[in-house]
């Protein structure tokens, strides 16, 4: 199971490029021994700023062919960590590829959001985009840490 993360904008260098690239690092380690294939970011950016409906067609673009569509909206299901974990282990029992979209500063539109097989939520308040994909990367290696086993996620 391949793990995607579409994102509008590019991460500079700094704290939170470093956050999401070490949880990712660590994702793609400790996933190889439960069935995780590597997870990767695609980023992609509305040069014209055009807005929801651009980076739609940009997002729609860098959704790998076949894979489940999660959406990051606060319009979303709210969910435990272990109920997280449980979702990556059925996609992963199914052989299905997931691909994680996270919208620009607006969001994500409307037909994008009506296509998704899931929409999962950080909590009503809204997130930075940035910020949110530095949560995506640690709740991805914590489901990992779940379903190993680990005590890295305390109840």
């Amino acid at each position: 199971m391949k793990v995607t993360v579409c994102a509008v904008g590019r991460l500079r260098k700094g704290p939170e490029q470093a956050l999401v690239g070490d949880y990712l690092d660590r994702f793609n380690k400790a996933g190889r021994a439960i069935g995780f294939g590597q997870a990767s970011i695609i980023e992609v950016e509305d040069k014209k700023n055009l807005g929801m409906e651009a980076e739609a067609v940009l997002l729609e673009r860098a959704i790998p062919a076949g894979s489940v569509l999660v959406t990051l909206d606060e319009r979303g299901d709210l969910v435990s960590s272990p109920e997280f974990a449980a979702k990556l282990s059925g996609w992963r029992d199914a052989a299905r590829d997931v691909a994680f979209v996270i919208g620009g500063a607006d969001g994500i539109a409307p037909g994008l959001r009506a296509r998704a097989d899931w929409s999962l939520s950080f909590g009503r308040m809204v997130w930075p985009h940035m910020l949110v994909r530095v949560m995506l990367a640690e709740q991805l290696y914590r489901a990992g840490q779940i379903l190993a086993g680990t005590p890295y996620h305390r109840v």
